[in-house]
């Protein structure tokens, strides 16, 4: 050994060296080219996609869909895609779901038996919803120690007038009770009358307005103030009086006339009112017939 490392022949001896066949490159066998090794365009896509992109499927998968997997250009048993839109699927209307339909069945005819029943019972009688109203109760005159006389004419509420001399009941009237007086051997054309009525739930003042506008009408009249009274029994509570004078024509001849009117409202509602009217020419004997008159009214109040 000389300390030098032998190279040997060259090479490296680690390392396998081809034989002397192994250099040599046989030449392969050629085969004749074949049809089906040959590449083969796919016919263009209508979706607008290139051939070898997969048109309107997977982009850069040539081929793939279908089409590309049968034998028929569009695939086995698969038309060509239409150009139209497909139509959107119909909605469906609401549908009651089934559970609900044996509730709701039974619910109509719990409701049924209950409009039969309610009507074999007599569910339109309201008398027995509604208590009968209770009537209106008449008022009743107060406890007073006045006794009329035998001739006294009763008017309502235990309110009575008694007539003067000479007065008679005018029997035409029906509303309240009028006593008139009239010319000797004459039964029309009272020379003055009396006239008291009632009405209840109604102010002293407004129904004596009513009164005096009732019976000056068709008159020229000249209507004095409304005043109060002072009430002349402690079971009235509103008095008040008003007097006129007036002129009316009839049959061409020019009467004129005197008047007043006093209505007094007592505590139960019950409002009494005295209506006196007389010719002028009659009335001084007439005021004084009047007053007799108005007195036997207050004191049956």
């Amino acid at each position: 050994m000389s300390g030098k490392r032998d190279k040997g022949t060259g090479g490296n001896p680690w390392v396998n060296q081809p034989g002397p066949d192994e250099d040599q490159d046989e030449p392969e066998e050629q085969l004749p080219p074949s049809p089906w090794n040959l590449e083969v365009q796919p016919p263009p896509s209508p979706w607008g996609g290139s051939a070898g992109t997969g048109g309107h499927g997977d982009p850069g998968a040539p081929g793939s869909g279908p089409a590309t997997q049968t034998s028929s250009a569009w695939g086995d048993k698969v038309g060509p895609p239409s150009l139209r839109r497909p139509a959107p699927a119909k909605k469906k209307g609401f549908q009651l779901p089934p559970l609900l339909i044996p509730i709701g069945a039974g619910l109509l005819v719990v409701a049924i038996v209950a409009v039969v029943l309610v009507a074999l019972s007599g569910g339109n009688d309201k008398t027995s919803q509604n208590p009968p109203s209770t009537p209106m109760s008449t008022p009743t005159a107060p406890k007073t120690s006045y006794q009329p006389p035998p001739n006294a004419i009763p008017v309502g509420f235990g309110v009575s007038v008694v007539p003067a001399p000479g007065w008679t009941l005018y029997t035409k009237e029906t509303a309240g009770k009028q006593v008139a007086v009239f010319p000797p051997n004459q039964a029309e054309g009272a020379r003055a009358f009396f006239w008291v009525r009632q009405k209840r739930d109604v102010t002293a003042n407004a129904y004596l307005l009513g009164i005096v506008e009732g019976e000056t009408e068709e008159e020229i009249t000249q209507l004095g103030a409304v005043r109060n009274l002072p009430c002349p029994k402690d079971v009235l509570v509103e008095c008040v009086a008003i007097d006129y004078t007036s002129t009316f024509t009839k049959n061409g001849v020019e009467t004129k006339v005197k008047g007043s009117i006093e209505t007094y409202r007592r505590k139960d509602g019950v409002v009494t009112a005295l209506d006196f009217r007389t010719n002028a020419d009659f009335a001084p004997k007439a005021e004084a017939d009047a007053a007799i008159m108005k007195k036997s009214v207050i004191d049956s109040m």
